[in-house]
């Protein structure tokens, strides 16, 4: 399997590409989800929403939060995640953009 020829793109379809990346998850969207609708930092709760191993949940946090779409925090001997704002408004903003409304002027099949 060759390399990505990522330079081959543009930034915002490598960015898009990224962003799809880290959302290409079930789990990562029940995690987001999750959090969204908690609206707070979650510290040990995930694991039981999910119903996954503690491992797999966490590699799933790690995926999030290296996208940069949730951010942690030590508390005592845990870490609590919640929705990084800024990036979620980006993920949201390019989202739209891509997904654009179209009308199609005949039948393309």
């Amino acid at each position: 399997m060759g390399a990505t020829k990522t330079d081959l793109f543009t930034k915002q379809q490598n960015d898009i590409a990224m962003m799809a990346k880290a959302l290409a998850h079930p789990a990562r969207i029940a995690i987001l989800q999750y959090l969204v609708k908690k609206n707070a930092c979650v510290c040990g709760d995930l694991v039981e929403e999910l119903g996954l191993a503690q491992a797999t949940t966490s590699q799933h946090l790690k995926e999030l939060k290296t996208a940069g779409i949730i951010q942690g925090s030590i508390e005592g001997a845990s870490v609590c995640y919640c929705i990084n704002p800024k990036v979620w408004k980006q993920y949201k903003n390019l989202f739209n953009s891509f997904f654009k409304d179209i009308e199609l002027k005949n039948s393309c099949c």
